[in-house]
């Protein structure tokens, strides 16, 4: 499911063109909106047309919290009309244009890309580069998920549990400096607030059930079995409790020598129910699968580069046993293993699905962020390792991928997911003022 976004929508016009035949356009592109998914329409049902009317608009829209302005020309319009909604709103803005209308004998009838044009132009000279053209008779989806994501970021609660991983400092963030870019207030939390929240023993019951129907245990004894299904139940529940929808742990090394297993097989069955965990203490891991689970993709996997070969053309995106566990491929044995951290690791093992994936890597250098995205096509292969992986082919070469993600300092992690999810963060990252690497 897609994250929910509230969207402005005004139609401008001027009365030396056809209006009329605008007016009823509008009408059927404001129905067409309103069935998009989970988007809420804040429109402005008559057309905007003198200098007051969008001075009006505009303090209407203001009212109304909106993520996203969506400014249609209905006709070729004045030139103050969306800098006066600018000027109040600030909002990331859609310029819409409208195919021209069969030609009757008398002028153009629209003119409504030469307002889009006017419109980019006043926008462009005044500073304003982050808005994004759309001509063609329906909304563009890509802007709208471009939307979603930052709307997804302002709405998210994000808490990092304990800190991150021993020695992985690439992986640090500046927390208002998160605050700036995405509107988001980091809480940290200790481990011990997990380790010892309260669970009903039942709780902890089904989750065992849950555990062994899943997973192949046969390696873990009683007591890590136990302990895994406690730990589901408790992140779980602390979530809830805490309000927190999306959460970096800080899994190594306390987890495993302080509470007695790590969390990876706890953090498998809940990614798989739509929670967002990251490892090691990633916040832009977490904030990478936030976007992605915001645009409509489903259980964000957070992998490490951990293999390439150039002469296959390959990569292996592994991690040591945290991804979704309902991204299994359905053929090999989903099994937790206990050869991480000195037998306490208790990590899945499985090898992912075929597909084709995208990845995204939300990424700082300083304050200054950037996007690392790439695409790629699952090579099926069998079980030969433990933790949990994928062998996948990008659309460039590996050893060109590769380039470009220690060129550019990338962090050792990014979010996969299965299907075509790239330019919604192209159009975001124009919006945020971000660099886009791939």
């Amino acid at each position: 499911m897609k994250a929910n976004v509230r969207l402005g929508v005004v139609c401008l016009a001027r009365k030396t063109f056809d209006f009329e035949a605008a007016r009823g356009l509008y009408k059927e592109i404001l129905t067409s909106i309103k069935s998009v998914e989970s988007i809420e329409v804040c429109a402005v049902e008559e057309l905007v047309i003198e200098v007051d009317e969008a001075r009006a608009a505009a303090r209407y829209l203001a009212g109304q919290q909106i993520d996203g302005l969506v400014v249609i020309s209905g006709t070729f319009h004045l030139g103050h009309l969306v800098l006066e909604l600018d000027k109040v709103l600030h909002s990331p803005l859609l310029l819409w244009g409208l195919p021209e209308l069969p030609y009757n004998g008398g002028k153009i009838r629209l003119n409504s890309v030469c307002g889009v044009n006017l419109n980019a132009s006043n926008l462009y000279k005044s500073g304003i580069k982050t808005y994004t053209v759309n001509i063609g008779p329906t909304i563009d989806e890509d802007w709208v998920d471009a939307i979603r994501v930052d709307a997804a970021f302002k709405q998210t609660s994000l808490g990092v549990l304990g800190y991150r991983a021993k020695g992985f400092f690439n992986l640090g963030v500046y927390d208002l400096n998160v605050y700036e870019q995405m509107g988001i207030l980091i809480n940290h939390f200790e481990l011990t607030q997990v380790w010892n929240f309260e669970i009903a023993d039942a709780v902890i019951d089904e989750r065992e059930e849950q555990v062994r129907k899943i997973f192949d245990v046969t390696e873990l004894n009683e007591y890590q079995i136990r302990r895994v299904a406690e730990l589901t139940a408790k992140l779980n529940g602390f979530m809830d409790a805490e309000g927190i929808t999306a959460m970096a742990i800080r899994c190594w090394p306390e987890f495993a020598s302080e509470f007695g297993i790590s969390p990876c097989a706890a953090m498998s069955i809940l990614q798989s129910e739509g929670r967002i965990l990251a490892c090691e203490g990633d916040i832009e891991g977490a904030l990478s699968m936030i976007a992605h689970q915001a645009v409509g993709a489903e259980t964000p996997y957070l992998f490490d580069f951990s293999q390439v070969d150039f002469e296959e053309n390959s990569a292996l995106l592994w991690h040591c046993g945290v991804a979704p566990c309902n991204l299994w491929d359905g053929k090999c044995t989903r099994s937790l293993s206990t050869y991480f951290a000195g037998g306490k690791g208790v990590t899945a093992d499985f090898v992912l699905k075929d597909g084709n994936v995208s990845v995204l890597r939300l990424d700082s250098a300083g304050t200054d962020y950037r996007m690392f995205l790439t695409q790629g096509t699952v090579i099926p292969m069998e079980k030969e390792l433990r933790g949990t992986y994928m062998k996948t082919r990008f659309t460039e070469h590996v050893k060109d991928v590769l380039q470009k993600v220690v060129d550019n300092g990338i962090a050792h992690h990014a979010s996969v997911v299965y299907g075509d999810y790239v330019r919604p963060f192209r159009i975001l990252a124009k919006i945020k003022g971000w660099e886009v690497i791939e």
